[in-house]
């Protein structure tokens, strides 16, 4: 046995246990606490034993990484990249390249190289969406309108943080051939599209079948095995682990055990997760951050400045007002988690220099400090603003729409080109996949047998298996949309929409016919070009005609939609109802008087509890609506006044930003103090003569009211009571047992309860 590596681990875990105390005493994300265990812990300090294997902890780590990028798809799910919505992506595409360029300049002023450069501006450009959200939690902002958009940017944040980690490998392995790159690009969207595709086609419904047979720890040991299943296939294929751990944890994130697995991995991704941030900090050595002070301090500016001006940009133009906008902006200045691994990743691959991880790291440090304190400033700084431009300008901004009027025939063919490329897309990638497999090995394999009628033979059944397989899917590409109201809309529009909706048409099934020559032609490679290609044109008339082709189409399709959707099947009435407001056009007026709906949670203890809808009187009281409660697998839609609220209730609230805000410390918990779990138990006590409970019925006696406690049972003369009558009295060598807390059976030991009831009394 390692016990080298045990020690290390040992020694890692308890500083990082000790240091996440003391930050969180102090008020401070963990996170730092465990990047200064690693500080400890590494070579770069002499103050404590340091770890002795490095390689071992380095590679805890990468599994550590592992698990934290599958966490981050259980979280991500592309569903919900798509629901976050245009003002979200509209934010993020002016934060993200923006704050690249700045890293850049800030790079070149400081005299560094190109690379290391564009390296900073990739780690600064993305924030941290732990600190962010706790931040918001601890300052009551949690409900606010703008942390919608925010929490927006931080996916496509995260998002590009995977795009870039995936293309480092690629720019390293090109040296920088513009050609190389964008092949890279391109099997990157090809595989993540296939993977997405298969895995929620298939994923979904195996869970679902063995659902009955599947404990939590059969659930934990299948999702573990999927993760670096994918992990392993991923690198086969030319990308990182971190990028098949993400899909993976995206795949099962459509899935309806998504919480059950993301609740199951959580000690796993926090164990690893933290001992990757104990490897960073171990990464820093106080000579280099002595040697870096300049850039460590530039890049801290670099970065705050920057976000709180682009992030306050980038909200308002998605669409918030100023005073929001400023507060987003001010919420962004932090360098997050994600940062490191890209720092990591970049330095293996060679793509920047070594001496920009720990900088980064002490960037990252110093940013998350002073976060919370820029959150609190925020409201000052608009106050300056405020002042400083025309009323005129801020009235408009804060009552500017984003609706605009389109010429209808361009927003038509704008739905329909998206709604092919969809279709081109996921259909096209699936065919493709399929094709590349029989032409690559199943075909060759087949020829290389040596006897010659075999081979044929063989070669004929796979090629008209791999046409069935690929009939559906062809199908889809051919005539899916051919009857929908855009195309109806654009051939009745003139001749040259006519012409260009034919000549969609036309291309389409020539794409189509493409996929089954070049099956045939894999299959056949003498067969007359010619002849393959009739045989591929006559294949996709039939794939249009037959029904058989269309069920099967038609049932592909339902099926993987409802596999995607399976989730929401589940929470089906109360995506409906947030629905109600987030696309109907009552949102688009709603949001000029700054409201929307939030949802809190009742925590214990909290001063609502108990008392009905009409009591509260929230409507009077704080200017907001009650639109749901969810208690438990129920829900409440639009709740009568009568209604009642228990602990642990998710209310669906509707009012503006100042009402919610208002409104938050209703539902809090109003314990103070640290209270003790006092627990209860079960002992015999024998009454003596001489006591003062003797002949005194257990109802006068005060062991219920006074000493709290409870008699379960009675032995007198030998004979055994259970639940003994209130009325019976206590005599001379009677044997109670007695349920209570301890302070109450020695107070009925002492045989003082009952002088204090007559005190009482008296």
């Amino acid at each position: 046995m390692n016990f080298v590596l045990v020690q290390d681990l040992a020694l890692i875990l308890v500083l990082a246990g000790i240091a996440t105390v003391i930050f969180k005493w102090l008020r401070q994300p963990v996170i730092l606490g465990y990047i200064v265990a690693g500080f400890l812990a590494g070579e770069g300090t002499d103050i404590l034993p340091t770890v002795e294997d490095v390689t071992d902890v380095e590679i805890w780590a990468k599994i550590g990484v592992i698990f934290l990028l599958f966490g981050l798809g259980l979280e991500f799910s592309f569903k919900k990249l798509l629901g976050v919505g245009r003002n979200a992506l509209i934010a993020a595409a002016v934060i993200i390249p923006a704050m690249i360029l700045l890293g850049f300049v800030a790079g070149q002023l400081l005299g560094w190289s190109p690379a290391d450069s564009f390296m900073t501006g990739c780690m600064i450009c993305m924030s941290s969406t732990i600190i962010i959200i706790k931040a918001l939690s601890d300052l009551g902002l949690r409900q606010r309108k703008f942390t919608q958009i925010i929490l927006g940017v931080l996916i496509f944040e995260d998002l590009a943080g995977v795009v870039m980690m995936v293309l480092m490998s690629s720019f390293s392995e090109v040296s920088g051939a513009q050609t190389g790159v964008l092949l890279s690009i391109l099997k990157l969207v090809f595989y993540l599209v296939l993977w997405l595709v298969c895995g929620i086609f298939f994923i979904p419904a195996i869970l679902k079948k063995f659902r009955g047979m599947m404990n939590d720890e059969t659930m934990l040991i299948v999702s573990v095995g999927l993760c670096f299943g994918m992990v392993s296939f991923a690198i086969k294929v030319g990308f990182s682990a971190e990028f098949g751990a993400f899909v993976m944890g995206s795949v099962l994130a459509e899935t309806v055990e998504a919480e059950r697995i993301e609740k199951l991995m959580s000690p796993l991704k926090d164990l690893f997760g933290a001992i990757f941030f104990i490897s960073v900090g171990m990464m820093i050595r106080p000579e280099v951050l002595a040697t870096y002070w300049l850039p460590i301090v530039v890049i801290s500016v670099t970065v705050v400045v920057g976000q709180m001006i682009f992030g306050t940009i980038g909200t308002l133009l998605s669409g918030e007002k100023l005073e929001d906008a400023v507060q987003g902006g001010f919420c962004l200045v932090q360098v997050g988690e994600f940062a490191f691994i890209v720092a990591n990743a970049g330095t293996e691959s060679g793509l920047c220099s070594s001496f920009l991880y720990p900088v980064v790291v002490a960037v990252s440090v110093i940013t998350i400090f002073v976060t919370p304190f820029m959150m609190k400033v925020a409201p000052l700084a608009f106050g300056v603003i405020q002042k400083k431009i025309p009323e005129k300008w801020l009235h408009t901004l804060d009552n500017r729409t984003t609706n605009e009027k389109n010429d209808e025939t361009k927003s038509v063919w704008k739905s329909l080109l998206l709604s092919l490329t969809e279709i081109l897309g996921v259909y096209g990638v699936v065919s493709t996949a399929i094709v590349v497999i029989a032409s690559g090995y199943l075909f060759p394999a087949l020829m290389e047998l040596e006897n010659t009628t075999l081979s044929v033979c063989l070669r004929v059944l796979l090629l008209i298996a791999i046409v069935l397989l690929l009939s559906p899917l062809l199908r889809a590409i051919m005539v899916k949309k051919n009857h929908s109201k855009e195309y109806r809309f654009l051939m009745a529009e003139g001749r040259l929409s006519l012409f260009a909706v034919m000549a969609l048409t036309i291309s389409r099934f020539v794409a189509s016919a493409a996929f089954v020559y070049f099956t045939i032609h894999s299959a056949f490679p003498s067969l007359n070009s010619i002849i393959s290609l009739i045989i591929s044109l006559g294949l996709c008339y039939l794939f249009i005609k037959v029904r058989a082709v269309k069920y099967y189409s038609i049932l592909i399709e339902r099926r993987f939609f409802h596999n995607l959707n399976m989730r929401e099947y589940e929470k089906q009435k109360e995506i409906e109802q947030k629905n109600i407001f987030k696309n109907s056009s009552l949102s688009k007026s709603l949001s000029i008087h700054d409201l929307h709906l939030s949802e809190f949670t009742v925590e214990a203890n909290a001063s609502c509890i108990g008392k009905t809808l009409i009591e509260l009187n929230y409507r009077n009281v704080y200017n907001i609506q009650i639109v749901s409660i969810i208690r438990g697998k129920k829900r409440i839609n639009i709740p009568e006044g009568r209604e009642m609220l228990f602990p642990e209730d998710r209310l669906l609230v509707l009012g503006t930003d100042s009402d919610i805000k208002r409104l938050t410390d209703e539902f809090a918990d109003k314990t103070e103090g640290f209270q003790e779990n006092k627990s209860v138990s079960l002992e015999q006590i024998v009454i003596k003569e001489g006591s003062s409970l003797v002949g005194v019925t257990i109802l006068d006696s005060g062991i219920k009211v006074k000493a709290k406690c409870l008699v379960v049972g009675l032995e007198k003369h030998g004979v055994s009571l259970i639940s003994p009558s209130i009325k019976t009295k206590f005599e001379v060598g009677d044997i109670l047992w007695v349920v209570g807390e301890k302070d109450g059976i020695d107070m009925i030991k002492q045989d003082n309860i009952r002088e204090e009831v007559f005190d009482e009394k008296e």
